[in-house]
């Protein structure tokens, strides 16, 4: 399945949306995407995962780096609306613990400021 990213910015912060599967073969495009934002001046990644089917080890561990980078430029990385697919992965692994997770992003037009 063909993986589908789009991002956008806004200050400090980039929202990634992210639909199909992320796995051994899409993941690095995911990781490029979210390398990039941080590249380009974002601290806080915020990503969308309402339309994310699957998400594999690879996919996970993509996800864990850009949370390390963030938070090396005192950021974070935030999802929102994970399927439950990709919510049971994070619960078993734990990481529902260490992931900061957003039903939806309602979240970010009140507590970010305008745009987000």
């Amino acid at each position: 399945m063909e993986l589908k990213i789009s991002s956008r910015s806004q200050d400090d912060a980039a929202v990634v949306t992210v639909g199909g599967e992320v796995d051994l073969y899409t993941a690095p495009q995911l990781r490029d995407e979210l390398v990039g934002a941080l590249e380009g001046g974002a601290r806080r990644l915020v990503i969308d995962m309402s339309r994310v089917e699957f998400c594999d080890s690879t996919g996970i561990s993509v996800l864990l780096s850009a949370m390390k980078r963030s938070r090396d430029k005192d950021g974070d990385l935030e999802l929102v609306a994970p399927k439950p697919a990709v919510t049971k992965v994070l619960e078993v692994t734990g990481l529902d613990e260490v992931f900061t997770i957003h039903q939806d992003l309602g979240v970010f037009s009140a507590s970010a400021g305008p745009g987000i």
